[in-house]
């Protein structure tokens, strides 16, 4: 099943895609949660429920709807860095022993079609096509054989980033760097983990303008989503809605002679093997 979270006058609900509609769950079902967060958090049993109200409700036009980020305020976004082998080749750099973490504000999350703005005081910003896993239920010391119980859904993302105040600021800005607003593009919908038994054999693709710049496999992850979880939640409690970003192949601006950065009016696309096609335009910013 496939989630958006939507606009709606009493704020932002979930509805399930169907046949290029969508379907507002908790009006098709009243004991559904309204909200994206605690429908992931409810489990295998309350996602199946989901699907037969989707299957059952009344069709809304997603053109008459306006879309937000599927998970539009998560309390972490955590991401990994040099976590693809391939990707590691390319920076000269050798595969680390332990997963490489840093994170993103959450003010950094936007939507599938919203624009990257690209800020005055930012010169170089570079684009990272991501696998991205959503966390359902949370938990601590999470073992890597109970990892997957935890992860509720995927999506593509895309991890924007100023290379300048990344890596050229006072002790190397990396938070900073990564946190600008809309930097952190989601969707462009949650595909439910039921639907993606092999999360790490899956064709990742980012395209500028049209042009392949990114194109690999998550079977070139150094390591998987399962460790992932492992080795982050035995640090931090992880809650639903969490983000992981889960690192980036081959192909970012910064590694191509000469560097590509994002510039306004370039178009961005990042696409998944059944997760769909996250589109963003890139503005100028204030």
């Amino acid at each position: 099943m496939k989630l958006i979270t939507y606009q709606s006058d009493r704020g932002p609900r979930v509805a399930g895609v169907r046949e290029g509609a969508c379907v507002d769950l908790n009006q098709a079902d009243p004991t559904l949660p309204a909200c994206t967060k605690a429908l992931l958090a409810a489990g295998p049993e309350v996602i199946a429920k989901a699907e037969r109200a989707l299957a059952a409700g009344r069709p809304i036009p997603i053109a008459d709807i306006k879309s937000v980020a599927p998970i539009p305020s998560p309390e972490k976004i955590i991401c990994i860095g040099v976590n693809y082998a391939d990707h590691a080749k390319e920076t000269g750099a050798e595969p680390p022993p332990e997963p490489v973490v840093f994170n993103k504000l959450p003010t950094t999350v936007c939507a599938d079609w919203q624009p990257i703005v690209l800020p005055k005081i930012a010169k170089e910003v570079d684009y990272e096509a991501e696998l991205v896993v959503v966390i359902g239920t949370g938990g601590r010391n999470v073992p890597k054989q109970r990892a997957r119980r935890h992860i509720a859904a995927y999506c593509c993302g895309n991890d924007v980033s100023a290379r300048d105040w990344q890596l050229r600021k006072p002790g190397r800005q990396w938070l900073l760097g990564k946190s600008f607003d809309t930097f952190a593009p989601i969707g462009p919908a949650l595909t439910t983990a039921d639907e993606i038994p092999e999360p790490g054999n899956l064709k990742i693709q980012l395209r500028l303008n049209g042009r392949v710049m990114q194109e690999s496999s998550t079977s070139q992850l150094i390591f998987p989503v399962e460790e992932l979880i492992a080795y982050v939640s035995a640090v931090c409690t992880l809650a639903p809605g969490d983000l992981i970003f889960t690192g980036t192949p081959p192909g970012v601006g910064m590694a191509r002679k000469p560097p590509v950065w994002l510039t306004p009016g370039d178009t961005v696309e990042v696409q998944i093997e059944k997760l769909g096609t996250l589109r963003n335009p890139v503005v100028a910013g204030a």
